[in-house]
């Protein structure tokens, strides 16, 4: 068989392993931008749930780029908006160990598609206890749900999902959580059209993958080996093992990934007659845009109908924000 006579770079990356399916259909935030004592505190995450592509015809704003102030077209993700619901109020200690939750804090009237899917314990003097126990609070949090029903989809069970709430004190932001107790927050009351998000979501599954699709392997010689779409070789005959770096097949997709900066270049409602995004007949797999949507900049991961989670951008944040020139709106 004979050794190589050059030694070649490995096949794929090892920075998202182990590949495997994503727990659940949620993606999970693990991260949160942290805002200036001296901001106005506000809840820093949204959600939508991804519709189809259209096209954006605007004028590049970048300066210093060789197409500032030409027309570009530019690909757009729409994603449909349904404000979500303030359910509770939730705070976090923190000692060597992590956090830990403290107290929670829920609304009077809860929806019962809402309601059936949380356990809510006796909450009689809560918000009195809660802002008896603000001192070793490090973190606020808002419990926040938002229904598919809202965008337009069949399915009946609710996303619930906590938003981190920053900027000020404690003290304030614990009190704009809960002058927001029970009520609905749009998009427009978190975002603005021009500032960057990051997107969290679960990607495309694409199941069961041999090393070629999944690790980008370079496929063998014809007739040098038995097989020409295996790896060449998975490691020595001693000691006999295989290491966890040799490109093997498994699960393709479906995981959880995390995209940064992606600019919202509309933000809208279909009712107002400024902007028709819907193509005839509705998008291809999900149907008509009704309510508020936003298009992104660039593409977003999952497949259509998926729930997609907003947060402030975390990186490269602008200290300032221009509204984008919009020409024309292709579907």
């Amino acid at each position: 068989m004979g050794a190589r006579k050059r030694h070649q770079p490995r096949r794929g990356s090892l920075a998202y392993s182990p590949r495997v399916r994503a727990r659940s259909m949620e993606a999970r935030i693990r991260a949160w931008p942290k805002l200036s004592a001296s901001d106005e505190p506000k809840i820093l995450a949204h959600c939508g749930f991804k519709a189809g592509c259209v096209q954006v015809v605007s004028i590049d704003d970048r300066e210093k780029v060789p197409n500032a102030g030409k027309q570009l077209v530019n690909l757009g993700t729409v994603l449909v908006t349904p404000p979500v619901l303030v359910l509770g109020i939730r705070g976090y200690s923190k000692d060597h160990d992590g956090k830990h939750a403290e107290f929670d804090v829920y609304a009077e009237d809860i929806p019962k598609s809402i309601a059936k899917e949380i356990t809510i314990k006796n909450t009689s003097g809560s918000i009195e206890n809660a802002e008896s126990r603000l001192r070793k609070i490090k973190e606020i949090f808002a419990i926040v749900a938002v229904s598919p029903r809202a965008a337009g989809l069949e399915q009946k069970k609710p996303y619930i999902f906590e938003a981190s709430v920053s900027g000020g004190d404690i003290e304030k932001q614990f009190a704009h959580v809960k002058e927001s107790l029970g009520k609905e927050i749009k998009i427009d009351q978190i975002f603005e059209t021009g500032s960057s998000v990051d997107v969290a979501a679960i990607t495309k599954g694409h199941g069961w993958q041999g090393v070629m699709r999944r690790w980008n392997v370079k496929k063998k010689q014809h007739k040098s080996r038995k097989t020409v779409r295996e790896v060449g070789s998975l490691g020595p005959i001693s000691p006999q093992s295989v290491m966890y770096t040799v490109p093997r097949a498994g699960q393709t997709g479906f995981h959880q990934r995390v995209e940064y900066d992606k600019r919202i270049l509309i933000m809208g409602n279909t009712e107002s007659n400024e902007i028709k995004i819907n193509p005839e007949g509705g998008f291809k797999h999900f149907g008509l845009v009704k309510g508020d949507f936003i298009i992104l900049k660039g593409s977003v991961p999952g497949t259509y109908k998926r729930l997609i989670k907003l947060r402030s951008q975390i990186r490269n944040v602008p200290t300032k924000i221009n509204k984008p020139n919009i020409l024309e709106v292709v579907v």
